[in-house]
């Protein structure tokens, strides 16, 4: 799913210290200190943009935007919300600011801007100014932040008992109080329903009468949000992978999740069984797999990325499989495997179990995924192994855990959305963490507004999967031309 934490923000991470998202926090300014770029003289379009610190690709321009810690109360206390852009690479042809959602919970839009534009197609970057934005508790906009030394003392979802159970709610208490002390009254203010608000008024800071937006995995569910809140305020949006929010029950949620990871190992056990040019071609690529589990399981297999150190079981489900089907780097997972088998085993010990994303609280402040005992969540968790029986403690269940005993803020709900254009609603057949069913889903509950549009190929985003897909997506923001109905395009 959206959690992986795995956009190119950056961390600091220091045992007994503070960890937040994104950049340390400032420490001249404290919470709510000065903008990320260095502001110029000048205001454009209701923002001053200037440079941006450690531009990866010259041409983005930086800026803050103050907006209350709760719109509840917009005369009450205010941070600044980290702004970035690139204006359009053709200005005569400018229709206008596409704002850009990002994922994760975790992600920094405004990494997404500065260094890694090509997520983007020609055309888009042409006619449109590129904005996005660090959600609040994330990034450079009062970033969550929480002692190092209790996020690394994180239980293992692993739970055994009702003692176990016990310890991870006391566990999850303790964490939420120091994140609260050392993050400030944004803390309690992380969810959706806020950053929709955030949302608008940067696009009101931008000028822009309508809103241009292309929400990526977890971006949906504030694009989604804000139509139901705004409808008569957008111009085009575009959900892709998407997430949907109307699932209810902790079960439902985690079936979801267990059945799209399962369907990603699936295709990729077929694609191997028919590529020569798979490690593992020939072999019982699911033995293989369950082999390296094991290992794992014993704290005996070397985790490639910190060579003397073990990986556990759930970090290769989750950091090596994962990450390459999120990109259907099939091709590589194998490779990946063939390497890790070939390794020499580790003495046996226990694996550590990493901690989560410091944005895990946004999640928490979303869904409401109670469980009510360990007997309750022993059954949760033999569900997803027979869903999922090749993918063992999947990242839907570490956040499960996470947010056992915390407050929601904006619990799930079926979308009411009425008078809004078409939105376009784009997912591969074939996404490991937010499952095409989800994409129907919410296509459906958009009603008239609704256009589903099909990658009949694998992968986590799919826009630009192509010339059928970019197409589409292109002529949709730029001309308002709205796809046929049902319209699908082939896998490459």
């Amino acid at each position: 799913m959206p959690l992986r934490g795995g956009g190119a923000v950056r961390r600091v991470v220091a045992r007994g210290a503070v960890m937040v998202v994104g950049v340390a926090m400032v420490v001249a300014g404290g919470l709510g200190g000065p903008a990320v770029g260095h502001a110029a003289p000048s205001a454009v379009e209701g923002l001053r943009w200037g440079t941006c610190d450690q531009p990866a690709e010259p041409g983005a321009e930086c800026a803050s935007l103050s907006v209350p810690v709760d719109w509840a109360r917009p005369d009450g206390p205010r941070f600044d919300l980290a702004v970035a852009r690139r204006k359009a690479a053709e200005p005569g042809a400018r229709v206008g600011a596409l704002v850009f959602g990002p994922g994760g919970p975790g992600d920094s839009g405004v990494d997404m801007v500065v260094g890694r534009i090509g997520r983007f197609s020609p055309e888009v970057r042409r006619t449109f100014d590129i904005v996005s934005f660090d959600p609040r508790g994330v990034g450079r906009s009062n970033p969550v932040a929480c002692s190092g030394d209790l996020l690394a003392r994180r239980p293992s979802p692993e739970l055994r008992s009702q003692a176990d159970f016990d310890a991870t709610l006391a566990y999850n208490a303790r964490l939420r109080a120091d994140c609260r002390a050392r993050t400030g009254p944004v803390f309690d203010h992380l969810d959706t329903a806020q950053t929709v608000r955030d949302l608008d008024a940067l696009r009101a800071a931008l000028g822009e009468r309508a809103l241009t937006f292309h929400g990526s995995s977890y971006g949906t569910l504030l694009g989604a949000q804000y139509a139901e809140t705004y409808p008569h305020r957008v111009r085009a949006m575009v959900l892709e992978s998407v997430m949907d929010h109307s699932v209810r029950s902790t079960r439902d949620f985690l079936r979801d999740e267990a059945a799209s990871a399962e369907d990603s190992f699936r295709e990729f056990v077929q694609w191997c069984e028919g590529a020569a040019d798979c490690a593992l071609h020939g072999r019982d690529v699911r033995a293989v797999w369950r082999g390296l589990l094991a290992r794992a399981g014993r704290g005996e297999l070397e985790d490639p990325a910190r060579p003397g150190t073990s990986l556990s079981a759930s970090d290769l489900v989750n950091k090596v499989a994962f990450r390459k089907f999120y990109q259907a780097d099939y091709a590589g997972l194998a490779t990946a495997i063939a390497g890790m088998e070939m390794s020499e085993p580790l003495p046996a010990a226990p694996a550590s179990v990493a901690p989560l994303h410091p944005a895990t609280p946004v999640f928490c402040s979303d869904w409401y995924l109670p469980v009510r005992d360990y007997r309750a969540y022993a059954s949760l968790v033999a569900m997803m192994d027979r869903t999922a029986p090749d993918l063992p403690y999947l990242l839907p269940l570490h956040m499960t855990a996470a947010c056992l005993g915390s407050p929601t803020a904006n619990p799930q709900h079926r979308l009411h959305v009425h008078g809004a254009p078409p939105i376009l609603v784009s997912n591969a057949l074939h996404d490991p963490a937010t499952g095409y069913p989800w994409a129907v889903s919410v296509a459906r509950q958009l009603g008239r507004s609704g256009v589903l549009l099909t990658y009949e190929g694998q992968g986590h985003g799919s826009v630009t999967s192509g010339p059928c897909m970019e197409d589409a997506v292109d002529g949709y923001l730029v001309g308002l031309a709205v796809p046929p109905r049902g319209i699908s395009c082939p896998a490459l």
